[in-house]
């Protein structure tokens, strides 16, 4: 069997996203959906939905087997599950569901730009007390002897060393709130309008979504998808786009308000810098460089 020579497809959004379209264009063409896999490119888990599929698994368990590659792979999983259990059209639910892929991606890498920066800086600070060290060897004074030999060395290192590490936890912590904690935002969402696509009732649907979901890890507003539902029977409109809708502002949400944390970030940063970093570079390099100077002015005399 013929396989394509593009380039290798990873475990990301943009590249499961890859994947899911080349599905939908050869199922659209009247491939079976266990032969479709035979013509993707080779990679670890392309090969271990193959191999199974090959074995008589369902593509579904296929799928799920390589789900320890990536969130995404679970994430085709899940929506693959519940366009079958539905019985939706699986060509165009996996064009959807591709789409979704691919604005989830864009966010990420939003998101990853907008925090770059903050990080960059909190660890381009925490190596400013080694270079004061450096520094003042470069200038012919043995600031490491005075550290660790003279008692007042000593107690600049031990407390310099705490300050670097106190530093060094503020510093994490605030990165750590800064970062997004749903890693799909809307997901969910987009699994719910998988399901609807089928023609099931809207709660058997939204039942059947969840479940797929939660076995394989994905969370989501289970209430919000309620709400969106409810307008739905109440306005009288198809639920499928009202959630697309929705998935689609989530991700716009989520790639605001990480945008908004990073520059809230880069002046918080300044709080550890001022009280740990700042310090310690006088207790790790200047402290022991006055010793050193003082302790050979003495000696001289």
């Amino acid at each position: 069997m013929s396989r394509s020579a593009g380039p290798g497809i990873g475990d990301g959004p943009d590249a499961v996203a890859a994947v899911v379209q080349r599905l939908a264009v050869l199922l659209s063409a009247g491939v079976p959906p266990q032969t479709a896999w035979g013509y993707l490119d080779i990679t670890p888990a392309v090969s271990t939905v193959t191999e199974a599929v090959a074995r008589g698994a369902a593509v579904t368990e296929a799928i799920d087997a390589a789900g320890s590659a990536g969130a995404a792979w679970r994430a085709l999983a899940a929506a693959w599950a519940v366009a079958t259990e539905a019985g939706a059209p699986l060509a165009p639910a996996l064009r959807e569901f591709a789409t979704s892929l691919r604005s989830l991606a864009q966010a990420e890498r939003e998101i990853r730009v907008a925090l770059a920066g903050p990080i960059a800086t909190a660890r381009l600070v925490m190596v400013l007390p080694a270079v004061a060290v450096l520094f003042g060897l470069a200038l012919g004074f043995n600031t490491l002897e005075v550290l660790t030999t003279s008692p007042a060395g000593i107690g600049c290192l031990i407390l310099g060393l705490t300050l670097l590490a106190a530093g060094r936890a503020w510093n994490r912590r605030m990165v750590k709130a800064a970062t997004p904690t749903d890693p799909a935002p809307g997901l969910l969402f987009d699994l719910v309008a998988i399901a609807l696509a089928g023609g099931a009732p809207l709660d058997r649907a939204r039942d059947g979504a969840v479940r797929a979901a939660a076995e394989r890890g994905i969370v989501g507003d289970e209430v919000a998808i309620d709400r969106v539902l409810e307008l739905s029977r109440r306005a009288g409109v198809p639920a499928g786009e009202l959630l697309r809708s929705e998935a689609e502002e989530l991700r716009r949400t989520a790639r605001s308000d990480a945008q908004q944390r990073a520059a809230s970030l880069s002046v918080k940063l300044m709080l550890p810098l001022g009280a740990c970093v700042l310090p310690a570079f006088m207790l790790l390099g200047v402290a022991p460089l006055m010793l050193s100077v003082i302790s050979s002015t003495v000696v001289s005399f």
